[in-house]
């Protein structure tokens, strides 16, 4: 939660960043005090605490104080260290596994349960849900089609702009995008996000908090993950993003109930066909 409030300070209201400079100062103090109190302490308004709440990703002042104090508790057992140009082997595999194992650590204690709730809750109820992404995302985007056909949901992946901007145009009510951007300012994406909203169709989000597309979407899902394009940097946003389509896939099952069992079975039978019986002696 710190390093959320620390990445959106310079996209807050003046007293909105008042706010946060003081949470940043004091959190374990915050953390024990009411919104009347915190409001007198930082000397703001009750209304901005709700608004600087909505900003990070929390749904209100409760949640807010929960998961900034399940952040202090718990921290990220993850030591930044960047692979340098004369990496040794033994280096580069422990490197990049840290980070992508902190990144995950990163996004499971900043993730909202009520936007995964309220992103569950869309997909369950929809005509057809199409994945929209670009270069690693839409990758991602692919993955999660994957999953989410074989529950036998009518569900499509797009990683071309101009295909997903015209899909976006024809869906109607009922219908779900799920658009995925590490920055969330990706014009091409923006743009059908915006075509989709318009048709009536709703948008989550999986991308950077307080970004355009995290503003444009009726459900985001925040991955707050410290990237860089170096080279020598690994792209743990896209195994971020994998990780949030898991989770949609099996509260998706979840929802789907005894139905899903048969889906599967029927699924299974059709690859096991596929596969030789011929055991290589």
């Amino acid at each position: 939660m710190l390093n959320r409030i620390e990445a959106t300070l310079t996209q807050l209201r003046p007293s909105e960043r008042k706010l946060a400079t003081y949470v940043l100062d004091a959190p374990r103090e915050v953390v024990d005090l009411s919104m009347n109190e915190l409001a007198e302490r930082a000397s703001v308004s009750q209304p901005t605490i709700a608004r600087f709440c909505q900003a990070v990703g929390c749904s209100g002042y409760r949640e807010f104080k929960i998961r900034l104090a399940q952040g202090i508790a718990q921290g990220v057992p993850f030591v930044h260290r960047d692979v340098r140009p004369d990496e040794p082997v033994p280096g580069i595999a422990s490197k990049v596994l840290d980070r992508t194992i902190g990144s995950l650590m990163q996004v499971r204690n900043n993730l909202s349960p009520d936007s995964i709730g309220q992103a569950i809750d869309l997909l369950a109820g929809a005509r057809r849900i199409e994945f929209y992404g670009a270069g690693a995302s839409g990758i991602a985007a692919l993955d999660m089609q994957h999953k989410f056909f074989r529950l036998g949901v009518p569900a499509v992946a797009y990683n071309d702009p101009h295909v997903y901007g015209m899909s976006a145009a024809l869906l109607r009510e009922g219908d779900v995008v799920v658009a995925i951007s590490n920055t969330g300012r990706t014009q091409d994406l923006l743009e059908a996000a915006q075509l989709a909203r318009t048709a009536g169709a709703s948008v989550i989000a999986i991308t950077h908090s307080n970004s355009p597309l995290s503003r444009l979407a009726s459900v985001a899902l925040f991955a707050d993950v410290d990237e860089d394009t170096d080279v020598y940097s690994p792209l743990t946003s896209r195994i971020a993003h994998l990780a949030i389509g898991d989770v949609l896939a099996v509260g998706m099952a979840l929802r789907l109930g005894e139905r899903l069992p048969a889906q599967l079975a029927r699924a299974k039978e059709v690859i096991n066909r596929r596969r030789t019986t011929n055991d290589g002696r």
